[in-house]
């Protein structure tokens, strides 16, 4: 994993689910842009949840940079998502160490398949 980022604050997320088993989300960032995201995974640190965004290339790949966006997540009463930046340097630590913990599970599994 070369870079993981949650600076990018989205406005808002929307879902889209593609032909295959891949959950896409747009998400509208502040500066007015929008990217396309795949959800790799959402995980538990402590008592919050945290959602990682692979952004995608304009042609639906994965950004040539490796780069995950990783959001607090949370879902209201009626199950809509709210993503919210990280801004607690312990945090983030916690979070990043727990995602590089959920990758290595991943490749490893991977490697069985």
């Amino acid at each position: 994993m070369e870079d993981i980022m949650a600076d990018n604050r989205p406005n808002n997320a929307t879902d889209n689910t593609g032909d295959d088993n891949d959950i896409m989300v747009t998400l509208d960032l502040d500066d007015g842009s929008q990217v396309e995201c795949e959800i790799l995974t959402i995980f538990a640190v402590g008592d919050q949840d945290y959602i990682a965004l692979l952004p995608l290339a304009e042609n639906g790949e994965p950004n040539p940079d490796g780069e995950v966006f990783i959001y607090r997540y949370e879902e209201d009463e009626d199950g809509n998502p709210s993503l919210d930046n990280i801004t607690d340097d312990d945090e983030y630590e916690a979070v990043a160490d727990r995602f590089d913990e959920w990758l290595d599970e991943n490749e490893f599994n991977d490697m069985e398949d």
